[in-house]
C-alpha cells in the first residue's frame, strides 16, 4: 500500500479533524490504524479490541501500585498501549462497518476500567503515608472526572451532529433513550436494559449542564424539524470549534502526561489535584462559553 492510499485509508477511520486532538493525530491514529490494519487481516473483531485494552488499562492501574520506577514505567507502557487499542476499536469498526450496541457499551465502559484501576492502586500505594484522605481526594476527583468526560464527550458528539448530521454522531436524547429503556423487558433483555438504565442517566446529567443548548436545539427542531439550513450549522460550527480543543485536553493524553509525571516524581496525588483544580477550571470555562454561543444562536433564531 502506497503512502498516498495509506494516508486516505488513514482519514475515512478518522471521525473528524475538527475533533482529533494533535497528539491523536500523529501518535495515536497511524499506530491504531496499523493496528486495524493487522486486526481485521487476522479476523479480530472491533469487540475483541476493546475488551483487550481493558486488560491492558487495568494491568498499567495495578503498576502502578508499586513504589518502583521501573515498574511504574512499563504500566505507562502498557497504559499507552491500551490506548492505541481503543483507537483501533473505532477506526476497525468504522473502516469495516462493524459497528454494534455492545460495541458502543464496551468503548464506553474501557477507560472506566483502567481509571478506576489506576484510581485504586494509587489510593493503595499513598494509603500508609494519608491514611484514608487519600480516598476522600481521589473520590472527589474521580466525580469531577466523570464530569469533565462526559460534557467533553457531549460537546464532541454536538459540534459532530452539526458538521454531519445524525449519522456521524452519537448525540443522543435523554427522553427517547428513558423510552427504549420502558419499552424492553428485564427478563429478555437484562444485559441492554441495564446498559440503557445506567445511559439514560448519563445522558440526562449531560443534557442538565447545558440548558442553553437544550432550549437552542429545541427551537430549532421545532422551527426547521429534522433538516437544519446549512448557514446555521456552519455558524454553529464556527462558535463551538475553538471549544474542541478544551474537550481534547478534559479527555485521555493531558490527564495522562500529568499522571505520568506525578509518577515519575514520585508524587502521584499531584494527579487528583489537578483534576481537581485544572481541569475543573476548564470544564467551568468550556461549558459557559458553550452555553454563551447558544444563547446567541437562540437569539438569532
Amino acid at each position: 500500500m502506497n503512502n498516498e492510499v495509506s494516508a486516505k485509508g488513514l482519514e475515512a477511520t478518522l471521525k473528524s479533524a475538527d475533533t482529533e486532538e494533535w497528539i491523536d493525530l500523529l501518535f495515536y491514529r497511524p499506530i491504531g490504524y496499523r493496528w486495524a490494519l493487522l486486526f481485521r487481516h487476522l479476523g479480530v473483531t472491533p469487540n475483541a479490541i476493546t475488551i483487550a485494552s481493558i486488560f491492558l488499562g487495568i494491568a498499567a492501574g495495578i503498576l502502578f501500585y508499586y513504589n518502583d520506577l521501573l515498574i511504574n514505567i512499563i504500566g505507562m507502557c502498557l497504559l499507552v498501549w491500551a490506548n492505541m487499542y481503543d483507537s483501533a476499536d473505532g477506526q476497525l469498526a468504522r473502516m469495516t462497518g462493524q459497528k454494534s450496541e455492545i460495541g458502543r457499551i464496551l468503548d464506553g465502559v474501557s477507560g472506566d476500567f483502567w481509571f478506576i484501576s489506576i484510581y485504586v492502586a494509587i489510593c493503595l500505594r499513598l494509603t500508609p503515608e494519608w491514611g484514608y484522605w487519600i480516598w476522600l481526594l481521589a473520590a472527589v476527583a474521580g466525580f469531577s472526572h466523570s464530569k469533565q468526560a462526559a460534557m467533553a464527550d457531549y460537546y464532541r458528539n454536538v459540534h459532530l451532529f452539526f458538521l454531519k448530521g445524525k449519522s456521524g454522531s452519537e448525540l443522543d436524547n435523554s427522553v427517547q433513550q428513558r423510552e427504549l429503556y420502558l419499552s424492553l423487558s428485564w427478563k429478555k433483555d437484562l444485559v441492554r436494559k441495564t446498559f440503557l438504565w445506567f445511559y439514560t442517566g448519563y445522558t440526562h446529567s449531560q443534557e442538565q449542564f447545558s440548558p442553553a443548548f437544550q432550549r437552542f436545539f429545541a427551537a430549532l427542531r421545532a422551527k426547521y424539524g429534522e433538516v437544519y439550513p446549512q448557514e446555521v450549522r456552519n455558524r454553529f460550527r464556527e462558535g463551538s470549534l475553538p471549544l474542541m480543543k478544551y474537550t481534547n485536553i478534559l479527555s485521555f493524553n493531558t490527564r495522562v502526561i500529568v499522571l505520568f509525571i506525578s509518577l515519575l516524581v514520585n508524587l502521584p496525588w499531584i494527579y487528583f489535584v489537578f483534576e481537581l483544580t485544572v481541569l475543573n477550571g476548564l470544564l467551568i470555562y468550556m461549558i459557559c462559553q458553550h452555553e454563551r454561543v447558544c444563547r446567541h444562536m437562540y437569539q438569532n433564531l
